[in-house]
């Protein structure tokens, strides 16, 4: 078993969740989400930056675990990890900053392909940092459900 690069492990950890802040506090004087008629199995508000607090910690470990192995260069995981990083900080501003709706849906639908790409290249690499992925393909296919009832409510 290697050594932890702890220093590296909290960089990575920091990236994705810096990434949430930006976008949260970007979107957070826009956000509507109390106000929205929601369809049933909507999560209360507060939820929401619980569940991706502990997604964006879940993206930074497996970047770690993948990093540490020289094949993610071989993988260019690092590219599709850091292009849905950066589809997933821009969908808040998209949908609530300037309230495009379906455009946020057709937004979510492309980084759903982006984290199944990514969880394939990451199982590659190495499999538990793909299975720490899943939590996110799910939420963000809950979310997609989401986005596109209010649109459709709204």
């Amino acid at each position: 078993m290697q050594k932890i690069n702890w220093k590296f492990l909290i960089i990575s950890i920091l990236i994705p969740v810096s990434v949430g802040i930006i976008s949260g506090l970007i979107s957070m004087p826009f956000m509507d989400y109390n106000d929205l008629i929601r369809p049933i199995l909507s999560p209360p508000g507060w939820l929401f930056p619980v569940i991706w607090t502990t997604l964006y910690i879940l993206m930074g470990i497996s970047f770690y675990i993948i990093v540490e192995d020289p094949a993610y260069f071989k993988e260019m995981s690092y590219l599709v990890y850091f292009a849905q990083l950066l589809v997933n900080g821009l969908w808040p501003i998209f949908f609530f900053v300037f309230k495009w709706r379906l455009f946020s849906s057709i937004w979510l639908v492309l980084l759903i392909i982006l984290v199944i790409d990514m969880i394939i290249r990451f199982y590659r690499i190495n499999k538990t940092a793909s299975l720490l992925q899943l939590p996110y393909l799910a939420w963000c296919s809950f979310a997609l459900y989401l986005n596109i009832a209010i649109y459709l409510l709204n």
